[in-house]
């Protein structure tokens, strides 16, 4: 009994009740600290080959000599499509593949978003293994445009090149099919798609020839002009779309062979010149999480991902002495290790970060970082759940003071034994959850017009229609809390549990994204992290001493109101597009584009998790300014 009394004096306790800010705030702290310290040596790995059946650059390349006088021609023919119907095109390279004794078909396909009709044809060969049974294959892709827009005139030779090379050999195992696709992003989708019976037939046409199940995919990007250009070093290219990751084998094997054999350096996320250092491995990882938080696709290999097909793409980057026969080369080994696997990559991580070609951190090893983000988040719930059932409003835990009085306990004896009994003051009343469950249930449902709104708007009149969402999503916080002081004036249990609710489904969303997408889940904690210490200032109750006056108590929450609406996810995507130099018309393109085709879910993150928790907090700071 004696225990059982001591507890239940702790429950009002001064320093019980500072608590919860501080353990957010060291969950925030740790989290951060946790992911600074990843690039160092004793936090993160070399990188290796857990497939043994591998063998990466064990094999002799025969891919030389007379070849090169055929690629520098059918580098001519290429260039001489490039202003020619896609029909005439695409006959043109069906035509060369048959040349090479292989079966070819064509698809069609067409995309609307934003307005445009997006539109084009791709071209396969299928080329059948000797030694096959037609159950497995892997993938050789060109896109004829490259993800800048270029023609990839070296790119597409170089498959037509392979294609005829790679016939004459009789040791593959699986089928290889040569792929190129209209565009980067939508031709390898439709085609993916279209091979896994997935796609819709009123847009895209199916695929009249089929191999086995896909293995792997690799896509070359080489965007010299028609007389050809040498390269400095391979951009290897390996995010998916909605932040998924092929097995590190894969990467691994393809940074082996070309830095291994060939003598290829490699690079990884735009660093062209790495010098290993902490501020390289930290600058390398940063932009790896901010494209993997993005979830768009970086090239034609991020199509096959979601399918589970591990792919990448190489693309020639810089000045230097390497030229197409040592890319060739690369490919041709990279295929031969491909062609040994007996069954699909599964050994290797699928989860990582990557601070260089040769450097790496697992999950295990960083995941903890972006939970303790949302960690902090269900902490600040907890608390604001156990203050709103208190019969007495209890005050903003910061402001409390250690010098705070006890709570009033009466002295009971029974049977000789003297215990301490807590008055009513500690009971426990009934919590009002009408009015916060519909709120934050309205929240989130707003949240679909925005979402729609982007995905389905005219290019045209996307600026009007981004321009006046950020009006009104700073409007409407202030409009909403007016309404309320109109027709229901919440009370202080209820602007709790509003904020409890909001930020109780905040911390789940984002430990479960944390699984699937680490660094969206990372990013968007750390930008609505200050949601878990703002609180709604009130009038004080009757008999209850105040320090503040009417006037500065609306002054601090017009303040907070304020800071609040610079962390709109409206305006931190301005200003996002703004800091990295791009245009916000192209990003809600690309948005759009990634959600009619791609099946892209970062627009759902933002308007359906991160918006109505930053609308909650927004609406019970503002209410301050009516009460």
């Amino acid at each position: 009994m004696a225990l059982l009394s001591s507890i239940l004096a702790l429950r009002r306790d001064a320093r019980i009740l500072k608590l919860p800010p501080y353990l957010s705030a060291l969950c925030i702290l740790v989290g951060v600290v946790w992911l600074l310290v990843l690039p160092l040596n004793e936090y993160s790995r070399n990188t290796y080959v857990s497939e043994n059946a591998l063998l990466p650059g064990q094999v002799h390349t025969y891919f030389t000599g007379s070849e090169h006088n055929i690629f520098r021609a059918y580098r001519h023919e290429v260039a001489a499509l490039v202003d020619k119907p896609v029909q005439e095109r695409s006959q043109k390279l069906g035509d060369i593949f048959r040349s090479s004794s292989l079966k070819v078909a064509t698809q069609i396909y067409e995309y609307h978003a934003s307005g445009r009709n997006i539109s084009n044809q791709n071209v396969y060969a299928i080329l059948q293994g000797p030694r096959a049974d037609a159950t497995e294959a892997i993938v050789l892709i060109a896109a004829w445009t490259n993800m800048a827009g270029e023609i990839n005139h070296s790119g597409v030779a170089l498959v037509l090149t392979l294609a005829r090379y790679f016939k004459r050999w009789s040791l593959w195992s699986k089928d290889i099919i040569f792929l190129i696709s209209g565009d980067s992003t939508s031709g390898p989708q439709a085609w993916v798609d279209a091979y896994h019976d997935s796609h819709s037939p009123a847009s895209i046409e199916p695929l009249s020839i089929k191999s086995g199940a896909l293995q792997g995919a690799v896509a070359v990007d080489y965007p010299a002009g028609p007389w050809g250009h040498r390269y400095d070093k391979l951009h290897v290219v390996y995010d998916g779309v909605n932040g998924q990751l092929p097995n590190l084998d894969l990467f691994n094997t393809a940074v082996s062979i070309a830095s291994g054999q060939m003598g290829i350096g490699c690079t990884l996320q735009r660093m062209w010149k790495h010098d290993d250092s902490y501020q390289e491995r930290l600058q390398t990882m940063l932009r790896g999480m901010i494209s993997q938080g993005l979830g768009h696709a970086s090239g034609p290999h991020s199509s096959f991902i979601p399918y589970h097909i591990d792919a990448v793409t190489l693309q020639t980057v810089g000045d230097g002495w390497h030229d197409e026969m040592s890319l060739g080369r690369t490919v041709e080994s990279l295929f031969r290790s491909l062609n040994n696997l007996l069954e699909h990559l599964h050994q290797s991580f699928f989860f990582y970060l990557l601070m260089q070609a040769n450097r790496f951190v697992s999950i295990g090893t960083y995941l903890p970082s972006a939970m303790l983000i949302a960690v902090n988040f269900t902490i600040t719930s907890i608390a604001l759940w156990v203050q709103s059932g208190r019969s007495a409003p209890v005050p903003n835990p910061a402001s409390i003071s250690s010098k705070s009085p006890k709570p009033d306990m009466t002295v009971a004896k029974k049977d000789g034994a003297v215990t301490l009994v807590p008055t009513s003051s500690l009971t426990i009343i009934e919590r009002r959850l009408f009015l916060p469950l519909a709120f934050v249930g309205g929240a989130h449902f707003i949240g679909l017009l925005p979402l729609y709104i982007f995905n389905n708007t005219r290019q045209t009149l996307l600026p009007t229609a981004f321009n006046s969402t950020a009006i009104f999503t700073i409007l409407l916080p202030l409009l909403t809390a007016f309404a309320l002081s109109l027709f229901h004036r919440p009370t202080p249990q209820e602007t709790t549990l509003i904020q409890c609710l909001s930020l109780l489904l905040l911390g789940m969303f984002l430990s479960a994204l944390a699984t699937l997408n680490f660094s969206l889940s990372f990013l968007i904690g750390i930008f609505a992290s200050p949601l878990s210490f703002i609180r709604p200032i009130h009038p004080p109750q009757p008999n209850t001493p105040s320090t503040l006056t009417t006037t500065n108590r609306k002054a601090m929450s017009a303040v907070v109101s304020v800071l609040l609406a610079a962390l709109n996810p409206v305006v931190v995507i301005r200003a996002a597009t703004f800091y990295w130099g791009e245009d916000i018309v192209d990003v809600l393109v690309q948005a759009a584009e990634g959600w009619h085709v791609w099946g892209l879910w970062t627009q759902v993150v933002v308007w359906l998790v991160w918006w109505p928790a930053w609308f909650a907090g927004s609406v019970v700071v503002t209410a301050g300014l009516f009460s």
